[in-house]
């Protein structure tokens, strides 16, 4: 018999947490569901947006954070890629560029996956894709 599973969440190390609540709540439409504490400062948060789940970390505790991300910290951050389904990607590309997101328009990749990609603020490779129309 399998284990019981009910959904993955993610969790992401960011360097700094407003700046990626910013880009995942109010540019991606993500609803906070629990943070590490309340109030507009803390260092952990749950996040979902219709049953898909992530978690937001600080990289650092707040007395040891350095004041710009340490390069080697991050140089592998684009070898993560979260794939979210999207049935509708040109949909997310037209509300990424209202929202004033630098972003290429979606492709159709060669095994049939229509696809837009974008980095998050810590560099972190997101793709929204669905099977493209035949």
């Amino acid at each position: 018999m399998a284990i019981d599973i009910r959904g993955v969440a993610p969790l992401f190390q960011v360097f700094d947490m407003p700046t990626s609540m910013a880009f995942y709540c109010d540019v991606l439409g993500f609803e906070v569901v629990q943070t590490s504490r309340p109030g507009p400062v803390f260092d952990w948060a749950w996040l979902r947006l219709n049953g898909t789940e992530v978690m937001l970390n600080t990289a650092y505790e707040s007395d040891q954070r350095p004041p710009h991300p340490d390069p080697a910290r991050i140089a592998a951050h684009d070898d993560t890629c979260l794939y979210f389904g999207a049935p509708d990607v040109d949909a997310v590309y037209e509300h990424l560029r209202a929202k004033g997101v630098d972003v290429a328009k979606p492709k159709v990749a060669h095994y049939g996956m229509r696809q837009l990609y974008v980095h998050d603020p810590d560099g972190y490779n997101l793709c929204f894709q669905w099977p493209a129309a035949k």
